[in-house]
């Protein structure tokens, strides 16, 4: 069975315009170099009940399908950030301080006194409350945080997991690297997905959509795309029309592709290879 990959991005920075995404095109490029796909992404503002909602349709789809989620955002500890106890909501289970993440917290807000020069105390109270970062729903496992230690936990559900990482890209994406090398090296395709496609000029998709749907019958495993442009800079009117897969299968659909459209009275432009 084919592990589906998702993303869910928490952040009300991000639907206002505060702050642009990053998240999505670097997930995708760590997924891709891996052989792997994201399946599709959600974006979620900052609000208790949607994230809850998000969460507990990323935990339906890895219990029900086995897939593996990536959940950006809001695992900090001021009253914006509602990431754990929503993902605790989600899975109908109570939050409690992870030891794990207790001893890397607390190592964290040592080095820092020690990098200001001041003693160390626990028990202050700016310090007690920075624990609540290693609150997480019951039966998590943390994921490590090279930059500062402060770690991201993962959830379980089913065959799949849903993983919990900051928003902040500098600690994120290595993290989201680490859960990849470490928890799904078994899932790295070892031949690399790619695409091949011709750009087709004035052209309708619906004389084409025959073709493709002719194509995806005959060629296992292809999935056939059409990208179409009213006002390209150089080709003007036109469709991207292509196939991408996994190599060998994409090798024998491509000129497949390429002999049915000959058959149409079609201009040709450049063909592509990603």
């Amino acid at each position: 069975m084919t592990t589906h990959f998702g993303l869910v991005i928490i952040g009300d920075e991000i639907l206002s315009g505060k702050r642009a995404d990053k998240h999505l095109p670097k997930v995708i490029e760590l997924l891709g170099a891996r052989g792997l796909q994201l399946a599709y992404a959600d974006y979620v503002g900052d609000d208790p009940a949607r994230i809850t909602a998000t969460l507990a349709r990323a935990f339906a789809a890895a219990r029900e399908t086995g897939d593996v989620v990536f959940s950006c955002g809001g695992i900090g500890a001021t009253p914006d950030d509602h990431t754990r106890q929503c993902a605790a909501n989600a899975l109908g289970v109570e939050l409690a301080l992870h030891p794990e993440a207790r001893t890397l917290i607390q190592e964290r807000m040592q080095d820092v006194a020690k990098e200001q020069g001041v003693v160390y105390e626990p028990d202050r109270h700016d310090n007690v409350h920075r624990l609540n970062m290693g609150v997480f729903p019951v039966g998590a496992r943390i994921i490590p945080n090279p930059y500062n230690k402060i770690p991201g936990f993962s959830c379980k559900s089913g065959e799949g997991a849903v993983h919990f990482v900051p928003g902040f890209p500098v600690m994120a994406w290595p993290m989201i690297e680490w859960v990849l090398d470490n928890r799904y090296a078994q899932l790295h395709q070892k031949s690399a997905y790619t695409e091949k496609s011709v750009i087709v000029l004035g052209s309708m998709e619906a004389m084409l959509t025959p073709l493709m749907i002719d194509i995806e019958a005959a060629h296992t495993g292809v999935k056939v795309f059409s990208l179409p442009s009213v006002d390209h800079p150089e080709y003007g009117r036109h469709i991207e029309l292509g196939v991408k897969g996994a190599p060998d299968a994409v090798n024998q659909a491509y000129p497949a592709l390429l002999a049915g459209l000959h058959r149409f009275d079609l201009k040709l432009g450049p063909e592509l290879v990603r």
